[in-house]
């Protein structure tokens, strides 16, 4: 399993995920062109120290991710607009969970790519929550039903000092 970030614009968004990423031993993969530089300050405090922990990659289109990585993948592609309650789908270990841009979501050709949809059930009052918050709140859905939140039980996880 791992999260892919479609043209991410929002440094400390994709600096949180990161941190998500390196807390949960879960890749970490960023299509270009990306809204910052990883530079960015604002994406390095909010991933704190954790960066040397985090198993990033970097690809300049989302074909070239398909190519080598994608290919191997069940692409569950993530929207506000539809898809299946986050707490009703099936998740598996293969998943590649795909998160939009921040303000415009997955583009249609992108969402077009797989039939697997999911969405955070949440009222009218917002047309969304925030990327970093959305990630998190599917990939632990995704993790404790695809069984891999039951495989950590036996792992000592307070690794880090």
């Amino acid at each position: 399993m791992h999260i892919v970030l479609y043209e991410p614009e929002i440094p400390p968004n994709t600096g949180n995920i990161a941190r998500l990423c390196a807390g949960t031993q879960i890749e970490l993969h960023l299509i270009e062109p990306l809204g910052f530089s990883l530079d960015d300050r604002y994406l390095k405090r909010a991933g704190l120290d954790y960066w040397p922990y985090v198993k990033l990659s970097i690809w300049h289109d989302f074909e070239s991710y398909m190519n080598m990585v994608g290919k191997y993948h069940r692409l569950v592609m993530t929207s506000a607009r539809g898809g299946k309650s986050l707490h009703t789908f099936e998740y598996t270990k293969d998943d590649a969970l795909i998160f939009g841009p921040e303000t415009r979501g997955l583009p249609q050709e992108i969402l077009a790519l797989s039939p697997y949809r999911v969405k955070i059930p949440i009222f009218n009052t917002v047309r969304s929550l925030n990327l970093s918050t959305s990630a998190g709140i599917i990939l632990y859905q995704a993790l404790a039903s695809s069984g891999i939140l039951d495989e950590w039980e036996h792992i000592d996880m307070n690794i880090v000092k």
